[in-house]
């Protein structure tokens, strides 16, 4: 048998500034925001919106806290995707697969980590888009912008997609060991578990047979709500709450990360962290699993500002556990999700 071209494997995440300086966090906003999937009003509306009123009025503040996340190697979200590629290309065969990763928004784009794997002449493509949960505003974003490109070509390979991973029994054993590790240092009174918010309507656009009702649906787990976000995330919690043992009267979902006025996912993180102090809580591991790298929404939002929340209000101990970046288990499953498509 002849054997052909190899397998191209797609990591592909969020995006972040190409430096801290307003006009790139600017462009950044601009990019990220006119996604017709992250903002999901019409386009003439939403052009007036981000560039009017968000962009000019939020950049200088957004660079104030892309400052404090920033490193000698740039950005955490950037360089944790770097390492994650570099393990995932010594995990995997040379002679059958090609790796190449780009970000959503910003650079290196998706257009030209495709043009790296075309020009390999690889005869088919792995998309894994590096969010846990499944959300038209994040991994429907990436499949749509992948479709796209591809769209113009005039031979378009195989193209398969990762559309979520919450399940995958080592991306649970990969928190669970971060989490252990952790606990390993003080006992805690709960263990929070902090997602980025989504606003509500996007949930109900996407809900099968007006399953979703925004409340106790999401405490099973089936066909109806499979490709629900905020049941997704109520399913990652229960899983590596139990890998750990954790008493579920301990244990609770919120969402971060709200824009505008419109009701978003609830209940929400800021609300979470007033109803803990007011019950006399003052030790909390907090888990942030809509995340696979550390970024602004993880070591500023739930790291510093949560925490500085918390202990306003009593607080004593606001821990958070780092995300999974280049975790040799994350990296196993990322090398496991790539030959479940092969």
């Amino acid at each position: 048998m002849v054997k052909t071209g190899k397998t191209g494997v797609l990591l592909v995440n969020l995006g972040t500034p190409d430096s801290t300086a307003t006009g790139d966090v600017r462009k950044y906003l601009r990019e990220f925001l006119m996604d017709g999937r992250v903002i999901d009003i019409p386009a003439i509306p939403r052009w007036m919106l981000v560039n009017l009123i968000i962009a000019p009025f939020r950049s200088p503040k957004s660079a104030a806290e892309y400052r404090k996340l920033w490193t000698d190697r740039g950005s955490p979200l950037l360089f944790h995707t770097e390492d994650l590629k570099a393990k995932l290309i010594q995990k995997l065969d040379a002679s059958d697969y090609v790796v190449a990763m780009g970000m959503r928004y910003q650079s290196p784009s998706i257009e030209s980590a495709l043009e790296e794997l075309m020009k390999a002449k690889v005869k088919k493509i792995i998309v894994v888009p590096l969010f846990p949960q499944y959300a038209s505003a994040t991994n429907g974003s990436v499949i749509d912008k992948v479709m796209e490109i591809a769209r113009g070509w005039q031979i378009i390979p195989e193209i398969t997609f990762i559309s979520n991973f919450i399940e995958h029994p080592l991306f649970v054993k990969a928190w669970k060991e971060l989490g252990q590790e952790m606990m390993e240092k003080r006992e805690y009174d709960r263990y929070l578990f902090s997602y980025h918010g989504l606003p509500e309507r996007q949930i109900k656009k996407g809900s099968v047979d007006n399953y979703c009702q925004l409340g106790g649906c999401c405490n099973k787990y089936g066909p109806n709500n499979q490709f629900c976000y905020r049941a997704q995330c109520f399913q990652t919690t229960r899983l590596i709450a139990e890998q750990l043992g954790l008493p579920a009267e301990k244990v609770v979902t919120c969402f971060q990360s709200r824009l505008g006025n419109d009701p978003w996912v609830q209940p929400y993180t800021e609300d979470m962290i007033k109803k803990l102090s007011g019950e006399g809580v003052k030790k909390v591991l907090v888990f942030s699993p809509a995340f696979v790298a550390d970024c602004l929404e993880t070591t500023v939002e739930v790291g510093q500002e949560y925490k500085e929340q918390f202990e306003e209000q009593g607080g004593e101990h606001w821990d958070l556990v780092p995300s999974l970046n280049s975790r040799d288990t994350w990296v196993d499953c990322v090398v496991d999700l790539v030959h479940s498509k092969t």
